[in-house]
């Protein structure tokens, strides 16, 4: 009999490795392929003319993702062109290109969403495109079977936004689902002020670095202050700037930013999503976001089983079994190593 084919969509390293998580417990029964982030049409167009950089859709974020995909001997098909695929796993669904457009689709949070802003509110009044208010529009698309979330409060969060409710489920994301496991790690310095800075102005939106900067300042007083700077970021410019209002603090462009995380003291963020891995843990944060609200939307720590989680789903959306968020798992599914909490269970 021949295996059916799923392809999942990445985008950013983020993206990237939640694909691969769920692709960890398919990969036994299904021909699971991946793809960076691709697009069509008039997309493609501005693509090709090196407009979209400051996207996921760039060269450099594709770069990114081939490179993890040769890293762990993944199997690729740029765009889905090779296959008729049986399923689809996404990210993101501001695109939901031609080619897929018809599959069965499950959608993935890839993590904290923009601010609802006037843009968000003209897209949804005027039907334009959804990529134009960002990751606001996360879930408009309604083209899914399920869309796996983060948390309850990210399912109340989407289906006051527009969501089906029958098609919203809270699974956990992978990345954001076992913050305890960084802190077992070898990043040398401990007890500091980190800050996370953001690549706001590299994708066109307003930042006030010299403000965040004295913000920052304030916050940390007399402790130790460590930066680390966004990757996708303009790291001349940032380095340059920090240096000129604190001349003391250390900076990093590259490493593992949830070890500096698990490491710090208190942790000070503008629209970053690893602020869940510092609420998750207990630290100090502050963030451009109300804080109370953060902790309700804070991802559900399920000890790394949300790939799992999803992965049941995808099964779903392939075999045609329904499952409720209060099942146990499907019987033909792949056993795990360890014991699995059911699906929609509080941790």
């Amino acid at each position: 009999m021949t295996r059916k084919k799923i392809l999942l969509v990445g985008g950013s390293i983020n993206q990237t490795r939640m694909t691969h998580a769920v692709a960890r417990h398919l990969q036994d029964e299904y021909d699971c392929y991946f793809s960076p982030a691709y697009c069509d049409g008039a997309l493609e167009t501005a693509r090709k003319h090196k407009l979209l950089e400051f996207t996921v859709l760039g060269d450099q974020l594709r770069m990114r993702a081939e490179k993890y995909y040769a890293e762990h001997n993944l199997s690729v098909d740029y765009g889905g062109r090779q296959h008729d695929y049986d399923l689809v796993v996404l990210t993101s669904d501001l695109i939901i290109q031609k080619n897929i457009a018809k599959k069965p689709i499950i959608l993935i949070q890839e993590g904290m969403t923009d601010r609802e802003t006037m843009l968000y509110w003209l897209v949804k009044w005027l039907k334009l495109p959804r990529w134009f208010a960002g990751t606001s529009t996360n879930g408009l698309s309604h083209s899914y079977n399920y869309f796996c979330v983060a948390s309850q409060g990210y399912r109340d969060l989407f289906i006051h936004k527009g969501c089906d409710p029958e098609k919203v489920v809270v699974t956990g994301i992978p990345n954001f689902d076992n913050v305890a496991e960084y802190r077992n790690n070898d990043f040398p310095l401990n007890d500091y002020v980190l800050v996370a800075t953001s690549n706001a102005r590299e994708t066109y939106k307003p930042d006030d670095r010299q403000a965040f900067l004295h913000w920052a300042l304030k916050i940390a007083g007399s402790r130790r202050l460590v930066f680390k700077l966004h990757p996708a970021e303009n790291a001349a410019r940032a380095t340059a700037e920090i240096k000129k209002i604190a001349p003391h603090a250390q900076i990093f462009t590259d490493g593992n930013t949830e070890h500096m995380i698990a490491n710090c003291s208190a942790l000070i963020t503008q629209y970053s999503t690893c602020v869940y891995v510092g609420l998750a843990m207990g630290k100090e944060c502050h963030s451009y976001f109300d804080i109370d609200e953060l902790k309700k939307l804070t991802p559900w720590q399920n000890n790394g089983t949300s790939g799992w989680n999803i992965a049941q789903y995808c099964i779903e959306g392939l075999e045609n079994h329904m499952i409720s968020l209060s099942q146990a798992p499907l019987a033909h599914a792949r056993p795990l190593a360890k014991p699995q909490r059911r699906l929609g269970e509080p941790v």
